[in-house]
């Protein structure tokens, strides 16, 4: 005969002077909102403390998130790709194979709005739930996207950085009992905090948030924005070093005004493979949704074989990794024009295949890394045409890939401010400025031209999430809800 113990009622053999932790809980909050409430009685103070604590509570977030990935990185893909005789073929294909499983079960089971990149789910956080991010999506985004990312998937982290960071600002709105307008403004802070410790870029963290997120000048926003920003920046610079993303032996410039005829046709190039990237993203992750024969927490199993496949002939043909995990060390090659232009040439093909399949399947994980990527190795390869056609310096083969990668980037993503500024940022130099305006404003204009509607708005509308238009909130009745993000769903 089974006995009943009642779980509000203590057992004679409990300890009654000791409540559990969930009912001490409760009555520690309260004592802390009560508080803070004496030294704080209007709501702009708390906003202002809440936004210091988060800038700095952001910064921690991101480089704890950072570090994980990076000691996966070191017990999966290193491992992989240095066993011995041809059973690492198996093992880079197996690696993030198993990521992606464990990715698509979390994200079934336990976080399905943890799916996609993390912008869009801050878009419409920020639009239509007054800026909350919940704390299970946070955890289940930090968790599954750094399994997934350091098994080998082809995803950048920059993008769930900014969803783990805006939900660690939502907690802290909640915890200090901010309005809905003021809460909505925290997610603004989280984006801020999370691009600018992920790009070590305060400044284009800013006009990031002000062309994707905010779309107009809230003077309370904008400053909560700029500080969540710096002190974000100056907490990863505190703990990771306050240099640039990349390490450049010289500041490009441009020294031969012929050279921008390249320049020219590198920004309409960049386009094509903005353009190209997208549709493919697109038309693959609608076909994965008709594939209703196989579980849908599979799907990014087979996304991740298919990039441990494409990763496996990259280490094959030129024994360079920047498929799976960290593409920064292969990036760096381009940069520096340390690569042939086959290698350029076929990376940015091989990247751009390896991110769609991993993106598509339903990972989690984001698309700046690899826009970059694809940026730098296709703007190494016009730069060897114009070393070859102009018999200009051999040091042009890195200022194009350092334009490239604004340049695709602003096709895809289309905050064509940020892509000038991010790459200045990144590399510490500002020798190249009129090359990246042109080549950044023609990508822009034509990938805008060819595709009307932008990468993170078209993969909101696979999901028949429209937002309004320049980023401005609608909130839902009261008895009206939300939109409920699904696996795969929302970017």
């Amino acid at each position: 005969m089974s006995s009943y113990v009642d779980p509000v009622t203590p057992s004679p053999s409990q300890d009654v002077s000791k409540p559990s932790f969930w009912a001490r809980f409760p009555g520690l909050y309260a004592r802390f909102y009560s508080w803070l409430l004496r030294r704080m009685p209007s709501e702009r103070q708390r906003l202002l403390a809440v936004t210091i604590l988060a800038g700095g509570l952001c910064g921690l977030a991101a480089v704890a998130f950072h570090l994980s990935i990076m000691k996966l990185e070191v017990l999966f893909i290193e491992r992989a790709n240095a066993a011995p005789g041809h059973s690492w073929i198996w093992w880079t294909i197996l690696s993030p194979t198993i990521g992606g499983l464990i990715a698509g079960i979390g994200l079934t089971y336990f976080a399905p709005a943890a799916a996609g990149s993390g912008i869009p789910q801050v878009k419409v956080a920020y639009a239509l739930r007054h800026g909350k991010v919940t704390v299970r999506e946070t955890i289940g985004k930090f968790v599954l996207c750094a399994i997934q990312i350091g098994s080998g998937a082809s995803l950048g982290l920059e993008g769930p950085t900014v969803q783990v960071c805006a939900g660690v600002s939502s907690m802290l709105a909640r915890l200090a009992r901010l309005g809905p307008q003021n809460t909505r403004r925290m997610a603004s802070v989280g984006m801020s905090a999370g691009i600018a410790a992920a790009f070590n870029a305060p400044i284009a963290a800013v006009t990031f948030t002000l062309e994707e997120l905010i779309g107009d000048l809230d003077q309370t926003m904008l400053s909560g924005v700029i500080v969540a920003a710096a002190l974000a920046a100056v907490v990863e610079h505190s703990i990771l070093g306050s240099n640039p993303v990349f390490h450049l032996q010289a500041n490009y410039t441009l020294t031969n005004s012929s050279s921008l005829v390249w320049y020219a046709v590198l920004g309409l190039l960049a386009a094509i493979v903005s353009v190209a990237f997208t549709d493919s993203l697109l038309g693959l992750r609608a076909w994965f949704r008709r594939l209703t024969d196989v579980p849908r927490w599979v799907h990014p199993a087979i996304g991740g074989a298919a990039t441990g496949g494409i990763a496996s002939v990259a280490l094959a043909l030129f024994h360079l990794n920047g498929i799976a995990g960290d593409p920064y060390k292969t990036l760096t090659l381009a940069l520096t024009g340390k690569m042939t232009v086959t290698a350029m040439a076929v990376f940015c093909v091989l990247k751009l295949a390896s991110t769609v399949s991993s993106y598509s399947s339903g990972g989690s994980g984001g698309i700046f890394a690899p826009a970059l990527f694809m940026g730098a190795m296709l703007g190494g390869a016009v730069g060897y045409l114009d070393v070859i056609v102009f018999h200009h310096s051999a040091d042009s083969i890195g200022a194009f890939a350092v334009v490239g990668m604004g340049a695709v980037f602003a096709g895809i993503v289309r905050a064509p401010m940020t892509s000038v500024l991010i790459i200045f940022e990144m590399t510490g130099g500002y020798g190249l400025v009129l090359p990246l305006m042109i080549a950044n404003m023609s990508a822009f204009a034509l990938a805008r031209h060819w595709r009307h509607i932008p990468v993170y708005e078209a993969l909101l509308a696979q999901d028949n999430i429209y937002l309004p238009h320049g980023g401005g909130p609608i909130d839902p009745p009261d008895n009206e809800p939300v939109p409920v993000m699904t696996v795969g769903a929302v970017g």
